[in-house]
């Protein structure tokens, strides 16, 4: 994503990558308008790392523990704590249902190309 945005001829977007274990994180995240978070870390990027008014695209996939009507459950989550970044961001997208549909789209799409050209 990083190369494809540095890419941009119209735009020219200011890119910044950031590490898992970036000094200041919370620091680089707030000047994001667009926060595009895959980590691997649940619930890595809190609320207030979120700019008002970013969007916000959760690409991690966790499995956590979290309590639901006092009982222990193992649920699917993103890295971004989704609560608390959607009350600050302007979009964000959900974990589950969010980019992977997009993700297992796109892999369908890409099979049937390669398959009509072998055929």
């Amino acid at each position: 994503m990083v190369v494809m945005l540095l890419q941009s001829i119209r735009e020219s977007p200011t890119v910044t990558c950031c590490h898992i274990a970036t000094r200041d994180l919370a620091a680089h995240t707030r000047r994001a308008e667009v926060l595009i978070v895959a980590a691997g870390k649940a619930g890595l990027v809190t609320g207030d790392m979120v700019r008002e008014g970013a969007v916000v695209i959760d690409v991690g996939i966790n499995r956590a523990r979290v309590k639901v009507d006092g009982k222990t459950k193992t649920q699917i989550v993103g890295d971004v704590e989704f609560d608390a970044a959607a009350e600050r961001a302007s979009m964000i997208t959900p974990v589950p249902g969010g980019v992977g549909l997009v993700t297992t789209a796109m892999l369908l799409k890409h099979t049937v190309e390669c398959a009509r050209r072998q055929a």
